[in-house]
């Protein structure tokens, strides 16, 4: 039998909520990486991700458990734990055992929170994040309007998402785009920068048609950001956030920002349009069936149109940890 995906979840910064989607004393059960987890916001606005059972008689924190300050509360003996993971009280001992009083008594999970989400980074060997998200201006200025969210469930995971973008060919084949730039793309770490510059003839609101110069920028920050400016129809900010729920379940979530404009400017129309060709049959939601049944082909049978795949997979090797599994090399060659 053909295995889908040999490599495991990727390790990086992750989406785990929306930052306005967790309200403070909010406890609520997430599954992520492979694991149940929960995630909570305590009382000062503190975001916390953790393993999901207690490790005293292993009830669910997700299911009654309470934020009580700046601690979590099992449902089952009120045993209370800190973003930490230490225990902070038992409400009927006299004494907390001394292996519970350390941090990570119950796994926790290191916590950001930029553009609007609240990230958490996953390690299989639970090492520290060796990077930082990147910032992204535009999300906190007050010239930029409310986002405009979609998101997708389906069987898939971040590097068979990301390295669409280098698959040049699928272009016209799935999105019946006629000519697609490659542009040129550098790496530096765990940083890719592309940019596709070119023309595209448009029919305008008003009925005329114009010949507009457009530009495309991709920033790519790890194996769960990826973020894209379009210049030319409209002037767009595109969060790419993927998810991996299992080693081949994904989450994928697109969030667009844009200037804000007076209601009825023709600038919205625009904008509207340029959405839903990047949404729709001709975007992403072309993509999705494919990625659903397609499996990860480790030497792929290439050919001189297919864009840089080969270079985009050296990239995002560095993302797996090599030491959780054979199949993670396999997978990077």
């Amino acid at each position: 039998m053909v295995e889908r995906f040999p490599m495991p979840i990727p390790f990086g910064w992750f989406f785990v909520s929306y930052s306005n989607e967790l309200a403070v004393g909010e406890v609520r059960p997430v599954h992520y990486f492979g694991e149940d987890l929960v995630l909570y916001r305590t009382e000062s606005g503190a975001a916390g991700l953790a393993e999901a059972y207690c490790p005293h008689l292993g009830a669910h924190l997700g299911h009654g458990g309470t934020v009580e300050g700046e601690t979590i509360r099992c449902p089952f003996h009120s045993w209370a734990f800190d973003l930490t993971g230490a225990c902070k009280d038992i409400p009927y001992a006299k004494i907390i055992p001394p292996a519970a009083r350390k941090p990570g008594c119950l796994k926790t999970y290191p916590i950001t929170e930029t553009n609007g989400v609240v990230w958490a980074w996953y390690h299989p060997q639970n090492l520290a994040p060796m990077f930082e998200v990147e910032v992204l201006e535009e999300i906190s200025s007050p010239d930029w309007a409310d986002p405009i969210r979609y998101e997708w469930v389906f069987d898939s995971n971040p590097q068979e998402i990301a390295e669409n973008g280098v698959d040049l060919a699928h272009f016209k084949y799935v999105h019946k785009m006629d000519a697609v730039p490659e542009g040129e793309s550098h790496y530096e770490g765990h940083i890719r920068r592309s940019l596709a510059a070119g023309q595209r003839t448009m029919d305008m609101p008003d009925g005329t048609v114009r010949t507009l110069n457009t530009e495309v920028r991709t920033l790519q920050t790890g194996a769960g950001q990826k973020s894209t400016r379009f210049k030319g129809m409209a002037d767009l900010l595109l969060q790419v956030i993927a998810t991996p729920v299992e080693h081949d379940k994904v989450e994928l979530r697109f969030e667009f920002r844009h200037p804000k404009f007076a209601d009825g400017a023709p600038e919205l129309e625009m904008i509207s349009r340029s959405i839903a060709g990047i949404i729709g049959q001709s975007g992403v939601e072309g993509d999705i069936p494919i990625w659903h049944t397609k499996i990860h082909r480790v030497r792929p049978l290439l050919c001189d149109g297919d864009g840089p795949v080969l270079r985009f997979r050296e990239y995002f090797a560095q993302f797996y940890d090599f030491e959780s599994g054979p199949a993670a090399r396999v997978a990077a060659e």
